[in-house]
């Protein structure tokens, strides 16, 4: 699987291409730099990105900027966000597309090597992934929540992480029947009609993150 870095700080950057080359994958570019990032992967068009938010020159929003702009001239290619920072605006701009192929982690995820490794995997697939820290500090003390239960909130968490119906059942110990349930209450509750199916679940958790009705 080809694999392009973009990371300012020398050390991880480095870190993330032994480790990933370690585990299988062809790290084919490395960037350090936003402003040449947006160029670099229409070039290379990796199978997957793995994209800092906050690089030179004005570490802002360079990394995360450059990457949507990538994926609107190559529509779902695949971005792994990595951040320091829990950035609701972030999460929202790089899930409305609705094309899958993205995740946001952060970076104490890459400790966690093998789940590291099956976040990218999952990305490449199409997948999205959310770390769960990003998911309960970007919903502390939104009113919105006051309409789940604390069961529509663990199905909803985990949804948020990737995880299909049958690993929620697993997971919290249910069936699955009861998941289909629970999570159709969840898209009732957050107006997702069935006409939104193939992309109900990103915008389940989308709608949670921005506490609002679709």
């Amino acid at each position: 699987m080809r694999v392009l870095i973009a990371e300012d700080q020398a050390l991880l950057r480095d870190g993330l291409t032994r480790m990933l080359t370690a585990y299988g994958f062809d790290v084919v570019a490395t960037v350090a730099d936003g402003s040449e990032l947006t160029e670099r992967l229409l070039e290379v068009r990796p199978d997957i990105a793995v994209v800092d938010v906050r690089m030179p020159p004005t570490f802002t929003d360079e990394g995360l900027r450059a990457a949507l702009a990538a994926r609107r001239q190559a529509h779902g290619l695949p971005v792994l966000v990595l951040s320091q920072y829990v950035e609701r605006l972030y999460a929202r701009e790089l899930l409305a597309d609705r094309a899958g192929a993205v995740g946001y982690l952060l970076k104490d995820r890459v400790g966690d090597v093998r789940q590291f490794v099956a976040a990218l995997r999952q990305v490449a697939a199409g997948g999205t992934v959310i770390d769960p820290d990003v998911v309960a500090r970007l919903l502390h003390g939104r009113d919105t929540l006051t309409e789940l239960t604390p069961r529509e909130h663990d199905v909803l968490r985990l949804m948020a992480e990737g995880h299909s119906n049958a690993a929620v059942a697993e997971q919290l110990v249910i069936a699955e029947k009861s998941v289909n349930n629970l999570i159709n209450t969840l898209f009732a509750k957050l107006s997702l009609s069935p006409s939104t199916s193939h992309h109900r679940r990103v915008l389940a958790v989308l709608a949670y993150l921005d506490g609002r009705d679709r």
